[in-house]
Formats: structure tokens, C-alpha cells, sequence
């Protein structure tokens, strides 16, 4: 005797797969729906993913061929309505803060991709994450208008997976990439960026250093202005948060 669709069905029904929320299965889709695709995981009910649950990346549609075989995270499931609905999106996710997890855990640079630019800072993504580098974390160097759509050097400030907070710096990464010719003691020129009413920021190897009103002569604030060349020491170092710190002090002895 030939064995049916209905034998298959059967079988399913006898062994009576334990199936729950949470779990990771695999899966092969088999049609497309308006909102979502229907998927044969192994069972006689066809689980539903919704469009949604697709890709972790905001206001971007996926469009998947059918026939594609694909692990699936089960997302929910209604027992009484026989319904499943399964998600890519979650699965990304939770691989995604494993690896970010390990990186961090590592402490290296890293290359993340430019989605998105705003006032305070970059939109990037990093192992289909989407996370942040803030302003103040980018070296001189960066062109935010051309990075668009590039990759960019950062490390590891902020990960925490429970309020989905990747924070990330640039400056942190180019500093560790310098630091054997940065040391506490060093004097170096340096270019002036930027004139608070607390002192300058100035550039080394394109990295933000702080000059504090502290550490500079009496009354040369007033003389300084962009651009102009000036020699200072360093004197402090923070590579976790990339920071710089110099002085002028040394110049006055």
C-alpha cells in the first residue's frame, strides 16, 4: 500500500510532536500570504510568519523564496486554535546579543555598519543589533555625510540586552589602535577643534583630547582659535571610554 499525505498526517497525530514557545525548529516555506508566509515545520499545522517578523532591521521589507528551509523561533502558539506563529526576527536577535555578548566580553575593535545619522550621533548595526555612536564618541576625522551605508571602527560601551542598549565608540577604537605612541608624559603638537568656556578640545591623531581651563597658562584661552597648532602633554589616559586628557602646564615650568 502506497503511503499517503493522510498516513503522514497520522503519524503526526500518534507521535504528537512537543512543540513549544521558545523553542528553535526548522522549517521550510511554502507560501506567501498577504502579511506573512505559511511554513511546514514537521507538524500537520502549518506555522505562520508574520512580515514583521522577518528582519531586525527597521522599515526594511524582506521578500523570502519559497522552498527556503530556515530556523524559525516560536514566538507564540494558541493550542485551542491550532496557530503558531514563528519569527526569524527573535532568533536574530538572541544569536545576535549572544555574539555582542562575547565581543564585548573580548574587548576588541570591532567594524559596524552605518544605517542612519542624527543630531547626536550614528545608527549602526552590529550582528543585526542596531546600536548607537554617540556624537562624542566620533573622532575628528569621521564625515558623517560620506559614512552613510560604510563600516566604521568601534568598541564596546554599553550592552545591555534587557533595555536593548548597544552603545558603541569610535574614539575608544582609534585610541587603542595609537596607544603605543600615547603615553602619560608624552609632548606632541596638537591642532585645535573646538573652544569651550572650560578650555579646548584638540585633535591627536584625530582623536578629541581634552585641554582643561586648568591646564593651560593664565588668560590664553582668550588667545587661542581653530585650527591653530599648539603643543601640549599628556596626562591622562582612558582607553574604555577613549578619552584623552592634556595639559600646558608642562610649558610654564
Amino acid at each position: 500500500m502506497a503511503f499517503t499525505h493522510n498516513n503522514f498526517a497520522e503519524l503526526l497525530t500518534k507521535y504528537h510532536y512537543n512543540i513549544k514557545v521558545g523553542d528553535i525548529i526548522t522549517g521550510i516555506i511554502f507560501s506567501e500570504e498577504k502579511q506573512g508566509y505559511l511554513v511546514d515545520i514537521g507538524i500537520s499545522t502549518a506555522a505562520y510568519l508574520p512580515k514583521e517578523e522577518i528582519s531586525t532591521r527597521i522599515k526594511k521589507q524582506e521578500n523570502l523564496e519559497i522552498n527556503l528551509t530556515q530556523e524559525f523561533f516560536i514566538l507564540a502558539q494558541d493550542v485551542q486554535k491550532n496557530n503558531i506563529i514563528i519569527s526569524i526576527k527573535r532568533l536574530l536577535y538572541i544569536r545576535g546579543w549572544a555574539r555582542i555578548r562575547q565581543l564585548s566580553k573580548e574587548d576588541i575593535i570591532l567594524r559596524a555598519n552605518v544605517t542612519a545619522i542624527n543630531k547626536g550621533g550614528l545608527l549602526v548595526e552590529l550582528e543585526n543589533i542596531q546600536g548607537f555612536i554617540p556624537k562624542s564618541h566620533l573622532c575628528y576625522i569621521i564625515n558623517t555625510k560620506e559614512i552613510l551605508n560604510t563600516t566604521i571602527s568601534c568598541k564596546c560601551l554599553i550592552t545591555e540586552e534587557q533595555s536593548n542598549q548597544l552603545i558603541l565608540s569610535n574614539r575608544a577604537a582609534i585610541l587603542e589602535q595609537y596607544i603605543s605612541k600615547l603615553k602619560v608624559g608624552t609632548i606632541l603638537n596638537s591642532k585645535i577643534m573646538e573652544i569651550k568656556s572650560y578650555g579646548a578640545f584638540v585633535s591627536i591623531y584625530n582623536i578629541p583630547a581634552l585641554l582643561h581651563i586648568s591646564e593651560i597658562e593664565i588668560d590664553q584661552v582668550k588667545n587661542f582659535f581653530i585650527g591653530q597648532i599648539i603643543p601640549v602633554q599628556i596626562i591622562h589616559i582612558d582607553i574604555k571610554q577613549g578619552r584623552l586628557s592634556v595639559s600646558r602646564k608642562y610649558f610654564l615650568q
